[in-house]
Formats: structure tokens, C-alpha cells, sequence
């Protein structure tokens, strides 16, 4: 959905979140937030009664629901859905963008949990909401591959931990290396978990 499309609140939550991925909450203020989208000032207090802080968690909440329903993109782009396809799906996605954008942009759920986890306990919640918003959609898909229910929810959370990690060190680097090791590495244990059965597991979970 292009910007114009958008209605004004949802231009700003949107634009809210474009700059919290680039430039960090404390850098992010109500005025570029408003020029961002087009908006005038004023609506920006008239939406948000709250201020930064509940458009920032509403940025972070709208950032969830993004990563959540584009699994279901990225399965319907599969040949053939595998785990292993999953995640380099989620990840084509950011060495994507920094290939052709550059490494300005970040995860804004990461940046907000950076910025705030400890100043704004509602900001910590809305970003542990969002992870969880996202983790939701991988785990079920996950598990609609065949992989058992009580580690579908233990990858999902694999599966995101690492790529918020490998976006962190490729922005640092300025290089998709991380991204693209962590695809390759993680895909064939990804892939091996698929019709395991939980009785054969050498009592992995006890390590």
C-alpha cells in the first residue's frame, strides 16, 4: 500500500516507524514525524493525545503486524515451503534493501527496545508485543510444514533472534555477510527439524 493510500493516522504511524529505523526514537521528534507524512503539526497532537510516546509504540505495534503478515507473502512465494526457504525469504528482505538502499535502515521494534526498554515501560511492552506479533505467524508456519508443535515456537524465535543479529552487525560492517551466513547456516538445521519426532531427541532440550 502506497503512502497516498493511507489515511492521515496511519501516514504518520507509518512514517513514525521510517524513522525509528534509520534514525533511533530519541532522534525521532513529533515535527519530522509530521513533515515525514505530509501532515500538519496540529493532527499530529489530535491523533496522538498521548504524544511520542503512544505514536512511537503505535510505530512499533504497526512494525509487528508488518514482519507477522508477510510470512504468509514470502510462503506464497515458495516453490515448495520449507523452513530453510522461510527464513532466506526474511532475510532476501533486508540484503535486498541494503544492495539497492544502503545501510541506513534497522528494525524499528529493535531500535525502540534499544532506545526505551528501560526509560518507557510501555514502549518495552509494545516491543515485546510486536516480537511476539511476528514470532506468531513464523511458528505456525513452521509447524503447518511439519515441524512439531514445542519447537516450532523454539525456531520461530531462532529464526528471528538471528536475523535481528545479523541486521545489527550488517549495518555495522556495512555488508550483507551476516545476513547471508546466517541463511546458510540456520537453513539445513531449519530444514532438519521437519517430521522430527520428539521421542528420538537425545534429550536435546536438557543440554
Amino acid at each position: 500500500m502506497g503512502m497516498a493510500e493511507r489515511g492521515p493516522r496511519e501516514r504518520m504511524v507509518f512514517s513514525a516507524a521510517q524513522l525509528i529505523r534509520r534514525e533511533g526514537v530519541a532522534s525521532t521528534g513529533m515535527r519530522e514525524v509530521a513533515a515525514h507524512a505530509g501532515a500538519p503539526r496540529g493532527s499530529l497532537q489530535h491523533y496522538f493525545p498521548g504524544g511520542k510516546e503512544q505514536l512511537v509504540n503505535e510505530a512499533v505495534g504497526w512494525a509487528g503486524r508488518y514482519a507477522g503478515n508477510r510470512v504468509a507473502r514470502f510462503l506464497a512465494a515458495l516453490p515448495e515451503p520449507t523452513p530453510s526457504g522461510l527464513f532466506a525469504r526474511m532475510v532476501r528482505q533486508w540484503t535486498d534493501e541494503y544492495e539497492t538502499a544502503g545501510f541506513a535502515g534497522g528494525c524499528p521494534v529493535a531500535a525502540a527496545t534499544v532506545d526505551c526498554a528501560e526509560t518507557a515501560a510501555s514502549t518495552r511492552k509494545a516491543a515485546s508485543d510486536a516480537f511476539a506479533t511476528w514470532t506468531g505467524p513464523v511458528a505456525r508456519a513452521l509447524a503447518d510444514m511439519g515441524v512439531p508443535e514445542d519447537r516450532s515456537e523454539a525456531l520461530a524465535t531462532l529464526m528471528i533472534s538471528a536475523l535481528e543479529g545479523a541486521v545489527l552487525i550488517a549495518r555495522a560492517e556495512r555488508d550483507v555477510r551476516a545476513l547471508t551466513t546466517v541463511a546458510r547456516e540456520l537453513g539445513p538445521l531449519l530444514d532438519a527439524a521437519v517430521g522430527e519426532d520428539p521421542r528420538t531427541r537425545n534429550g536435546r532440550e536438557q543440554a
